[in-house]
């Protein structure tokens, strides 16, 4: 199957499904368990400066998460989530293996390795970012022929 959409189908259903995780997870740092009990965790798993890694992680993931899903100031969200999730897996889940049931790293992998490629790809052409560069290109269109 080859149809002109398809890419753009897999790029959205990748940001949307990879938003809505981090989404979920920025969340419950910032309203289930607060920045404070977020900060108790990573000082508990010996993440360096809990404070700046809690609301770091905290903020990446809701607001990143939000961005991804929108399409919007993808290659930033993307390499953020990005950096989050290769500190989280140095840092906390590498030495526990592969499944996450044991403290694995198998969702911050996958976390960081689809936000990768979204950095690296773009977010298609149903998003923010396509919307607003079609209409940068119209503007400067509309410039240059009447510069």
């Amino acid at each position: 199957m080859n149809f002109p959409w398809t890419k753009d189908l897999a790029v959205l259903v990748a940001r949307v499904a990879i938003g809505a995780v981090l989404i979920a997870h920025g969340a419950q740092k910032f309203f289930t368990f607060g920045i404070g009990g977020t900060v108790d965790s990573f000082a508990g798993m010996g993440v360096p400066v809990p404070e700046a890694a809690a609301l770091f992680a905290a903020v990446v993931e809701l607001v990143g998460g939000a961005a991804l899903v929108l399409g919007a100031a993808t290659s930033v969200a993307g390499l953020l989530v990005t950096l989050n999730m290769l500190g989280a897996l140095v840092l906390v889940h590498l030495g526990n293996g592969v499944f996450v049931d044991q403290g694995g790293f198998e969702l911050v992998a996958a976390l960081g390795a689809g936000a990768l490629i979204l950095a690296a790809t773009g977010p298609g052409a149903w998003s923010v970012d396509h919307l607003v560069g079609r209409t940068r290109t119209a503007r400067r269109a509309v410039a240059t022929a009447a510069g």
